[in-house]
């Protein structure tokens, strides 16, 4: 009886330290990752050069209303018959002459593309900020994921060896009977098989629990294998319920890639109207001075005199009146109108993603609260049974069939619970996010 309370005792105190329901222990909290990860995440990190890159658009789009100024200097070197580029008279011999221009030149009116231009970059920009802060979210429900993941890992090792050492025990027991011929070969041979597949339970949890951790370290970016110890997680105790409608509502309220798209559906629409000004005319102005030289001047001014003395100058203005251009125009604004078409039916897609998780994350979240409920009061039931079972075991009563099989049972049932419990976690964290109540 005393071994049996051992190993009872064993088995309640490793089976229960799933959760901490007390204060939590120093470690690296789920708030600590989440900081990190905002911080030096490079998948996040890439997708705020979007919203830089943005930004130097809509300033581009703004300075295309600025005239161009730009200057040319060419020299050259002629040889055989040509023409003195400052008397226009031919010339026999070899010389060296060059070119000098300041050019300013701009749009007066261009049908209103660069007005349309500007306010598409505009909207551009918003619609990326709130894309990148939609991505931040993302990545705050992907470290929660992780997070919840190694927590899980490392209470299923535990509760794995816990398992692992109830059988060891009943194994050592049983190899003293066996020495002394008191126990049946058959129910020996058994424990040492389970203990075996129960080793192989442990070094597979191992497995898992690694594979987790590098999953999380790399959302952090960190270099090294190896995490802190992480804060455990509590059990939500009071929930708040939305229903499916009622958390439809409040994401389309609170996630900002919904307002995103509306900022790409106003950037489409004002892509057709550029695409539409291609239909009206243009005005542009062109300024410039420029000067000569040549080597053979008969003058016989140096560089800088003839650069004074040869001056020209001139302006223009130039109406462009489109007539026809092989259909271009018409078929941008065609493009134009499908990316404005692609833009609505992308808002409509989101809605019905969204519509679907909402629903799903409403009833997954009843359901694991029931499973939970459930479980633990299985769990007691089945800790009875293996309790019974081991007792009638141990007073030779029993064999090892009944013994292995009402430990499976509670096996199972405590392993389920312990991944109901952290589901029902995870689930809480994702109704929170689409209610707009994600505070980390």
């Amino acid at each position: 009886m005393k071994d049996f309370f051992r190993i009872a005792l064993l088995f309640i105190v490793y089976s229960n330290a799933v959760l901490v329901q007390g204060q939590p222990s120093q470690g690296l909290s789920l708030t600590d990752c989440i900081s990190l990860a905002l911080k030096s995440n490079p998948t996040l990190r890439r997708s705020e050069l979007e919203v830089a890159r943005n930004e130097i658009n809509h300033k581009q789009a703004q300075y295309n209303r600025l005239p161009s100024l730009n200057g040319n200097v060419s020299h050259s070197y002629n040889q055989g018959r040509s023409i003195n580029s400052t008397t226009n008279q031919f010339v026999d011999n070899s010389y060296f002459s060059g070119n000098q221009s300041l050019s300013l030149n701009g749009w007066l009116f261009k049908g209103f593309e660069l007005l349309y231009d500007i306010r598409r970059k505009a909207n551009a920009r918003e619609a990326g900020k709130l894309e990148f802060e939609s991505s931040v979210n993302e990545l705050k429900l992907d470290v929660i994921a992780a997070y919840v993941l190694v927590l899980t890992a490392q209470d299923m090792l535990k509760q794995t060896e816990a398992q692992r050492a109830v059988t060891a025990e009943n194994v050592r027991r049983s190899e003293v009977l066996h020495r002394e011929g008191a126990a049946k070969p058959g129910d020996y041979y058994d424990l040492k098989g389970q203990l075996e597949s129960e080793e192989n339970n442990v070094q597979d949890a191992q497995r898992v629990l690694y594979n987790n951790k590098q999953r999380l370290v790399a959302l952090l970016n960190w270099e090294q294998g190896e995490l802190p110890l992480l804060q455990p997680l509590l059990l939500p105790v009071e929930v708040g319920m939305h229903t499916e409608g009622e958390l439809y509502e409040k994401a389309l309220g609170f996630l900002p890639n919904f307002k995103a798209l509306d900022w790409r559906i106003k950037e489409a629409e004002q892509g057709v109207k550029v695409a539409r000004s291609g239909y009206y005319p243009s005005l542009s102005f062109d300024a410039g001075i420029q000067s000569r030289f040549s080597s053979v001047d008969d003058a016989g001014y140096n560089y800088w005199q003839q650069l004074k003395n040869y001056p020209s100058k001139g302006a223009s203005l130039t109406l462009r009146v489109p007539i026809f251009n092989q259909m271009q125009v018409r078929n941008q604004v065609k493009h134009a109108r499908l990316n404005l078409d692609e833009a609505l039916w992308n808002r409509k897609i989101q809605e019905n993603r969204v519509r679907e998780e909402t629903a799903k994350a409403v009833f997954s979240l009843t359901a694991l609260r029931q499973n939970v409920g459930h479980l633990e009061e299985q769990e007691q039931h089945y800790r009875e049974a293996f309790r019974i079972a081991q007792v009638h075991f141990d007073a030779g009563n029993s064999n090892s069939v009944l013994l292995l099989t009402a430990k499976t049972k509670l096996d199972n049932t405590t392993n389920s619970l312990l991944i109901k419990r952290y589901e029902w976690i995870m689930q809480k964290y994702i109704n929170d996010y689409y209610a707009g109540k994600l505070e980390l």
